[in-house]
């Protein structure tokens, strides 16, 4: 819980400059990253965690029930206000997806964008979204994770106490390990930069004794482990 709460003032302090700070790689990279959301969003109902201050709400597909929460008040805040700017229905609300207050299976989406560096357990917080989805239901999450080349991957260890300080973001996860170690099963994992930004589908694995079909990760530059 201490490191729940210090990600909270974290980003509390952080929600006013957040913008202004990403600014210059949302307009040439993040932004149409994002627009995928639109073809990969499937309802009635989704999840969105870590809303932030609301830059996914254009990509949100019509006719789709969205639920979007935030651990920072101060950054649900400005999600509030773009959601207006924009029109966008959008049911806020202020939780940590380490412990979220929904029922199983309600969603038939969940997914995030560069969120899981932030979560001080992610794993716990991709156990509970597969919690939350239903059967058949997908993960979708857009992160930039540790590279796998060995000697890059040693100077993001080096640099990132430092920038967990400035940005609450940690630049050295394996989050594909992660999203597996949670129960998920990968179906696409696709490089988007590099070796550091990452598209991930997934679907919860299916319980013991189930019939299992044999599903390989897929799309231009993927790969099988990290």
């Amino acid at each position: 819980m201490t490191s729940t709460r210090k990600t909270r003032r974290r980003y509390d302090r952080l929600a006013r400059f957040y913008d202004v700070f990403e600014a210059p790689l949302e307009k040439r990279r993040f932004a149409g990253w994002r627009a995928r959301l639109r073809e990969g969003i499937r309802g009635p109902r989704a999840l969105e965690v870590g809303v932030g201050t609301g830059k996914n709400l254009a990509y949100y597909p019509p006719g789709v029930r969205v639920t979007a929460i935030d651990l920072s008040p101060r950054m649900l805040a400005r999600a509030e206000r773009r959601a207006d700017e924009l029109a966008v229905e959008v049911d806020l609300h202020q939780m940590d997806v380490q412990d979220l207050r929904f029922p199983d299976q309600t969603f038939d989406t969940v997914f995030a964008t560069f969120v899981f560096c932030s979560v001080p357990d992610p794993i716990q917080g991709l156990q509970e979204l597969r919690r939350v989805v239903r059967p058949g239901g997908r993960l979708l999450l857009l992160e930039h994770v540790r590279p796998g080349n060995f000697f890059l991957g040693l100077v993001f260890d080096t640099l990132n106490p430092l920038v967990v300080r400035m940005m609450g973001a940690n630049i050295n996860r394996r989050t594909r390990d992660n999203v597996r170690r949670a129960g998920w099963q990968i179906h696409q994992a696709e490089k988007l930069a590099g070796d550091v930004v990452w598209w991930i589908e997934a679907t919860p694995e299916p319980p013991p004794g189930a019939s299992e079909s044999v599903l390989a990760e897929s799309g231009p530059g993927s790969t099988g482990g990290e």
